[in-house]
């Protein structure tokens, strides 16, 4: 289903893949600490209300005060027997992700797993008040940070990343780092829809490279893709394709299922750096010229450049 891409990233794909699946209501996040961010709408709010429904004590992050209260309270009335704390950072900040990590750091004794959903498809290029491309910066940078500084807390718990990315990033390849060429597009070549992709192609990268570089401390790491699910962020970002494809669009709940099951399924069934949809490892390249793009050159150079970007700002 996947090469044809419809029936695979649709509600069909995942109606017959889910007929196998463990119900998340047999599965237990019971004692664990789990870290969401980017949970006041769509995938992240599904993923909040059903690791809620698994017992999970949540820590739930998002950059507007208002809604970041609201949906929490909306999580905290669903069924469920772990605690719900709201922490507004935005996650494109670099300054307010490092706070964010420290006050996780001061006030919990155990990160069991941490949820990257924050995301941001802009039309046009905005910055953040360090210069960064935000769709990079709340993509990439916000979540590396955060992922360094929890390292020790995730290392103590044998925790584990799971990043959400998004199948768009297979039309893109790694930037062509010898040749100048930066994660950021020019600014007379933007184009918000091919950025979102490259910093998603970036994501998961790093996942696997996190995967390699952290598998002495135990911590697991995954990127996953949705599928195409109605969000309101698709609703509001790329609304000429909800409207071609809403009758078959997956609902949030469906996008979610799989970030949910990452976080709670046994660790021996998943290993670690993978790239999932509808709980199946899938592979990270689907055109040769991407193939061909990712050298162990091409990381490096990625790595570098997210690593200096995001602790830079905060040394």
């Amino acid at each position: 289903m996947d090469t044809l891409v419809v029936p695979g990233f649709s509600r069909v794909g995942y109606a017959v893949r889910s007929r196998s699946f463990v119900p998340l209501s047999e599965m237990s996040l019971a004692g664990k600490t789990v870290v969401v961010t980017g949970h006041t709408s769509g995938l992240g709010l599904a993923a909040a209300k059903q690791m809620r429904a698994m017992g999970a004590d949540l820590v739930l992050v998002g950059r507007d005060a208002t809604r970041s209260t609201r949906a929490g309270e909306t999580v905290r009335g669903e069924p469920g027997g772990g605690s719900v704390d709201v922490i507004v950072a935005d996650m494109g900040d670099l300054q307010a992700v490092a706070h964010l990590a420290s006050t996780i750091a001061a006030t919990r004794s155990r990160v069991d797993v941490v949820v990257h959903n924050a995301g941001a498809l802009l039309k046009t290029r905005e910055r953040t008040a360090s210069g960064y491309d935000t769709t990079l910066a709340v993509h990439v940078l916000g979540p590396f940070l955060l992922t360094h500084m929890l390292l020790p807390l995730l290392a103590a718990s044998k925790g584990r990343v799971v990043t959400v990315a998004s199948g768009g990033m297979y039309a893109v390849p790694l930037p062509d780092f010898s040749r100048g060429h930066s994660l950021e597009l020019p600014d007379d070549k933007y184009d918000g829809t091919r950025q979102y992709a490259i910093a998603k192609r970036a994501q998961v990268t790093l996942n696997e490279m996190w995967a390699t570089e952290s598998s002495a401390d135990g911590i697991l790491f995954h990127a996953m893709h949705p599928g195409w699910a109605d969000t309101p962020g698709v609703a509001s970002s790329i609304p000429v394709f909800r409207a071609v494809t809403r009758p078959i669009l997956r609902n949030a709940a469906q996008g979610a299922d799989t970030i949910s099951w990452l976080a709670a399924v046994d660790a021996s069934m998943v290993g670690s750096g993978g790239f999932w949809c509808d709980r199946e490892r899938r592979p990270i390249h689907r055109l040769a010229s991407t193939r061909r793009a990712d050298t162990t050159e091409s990381r490096r150079a990625l790595r570098e450049q997210v690593r200096a970007a995001a602790l830079g700002s905060t040394a």
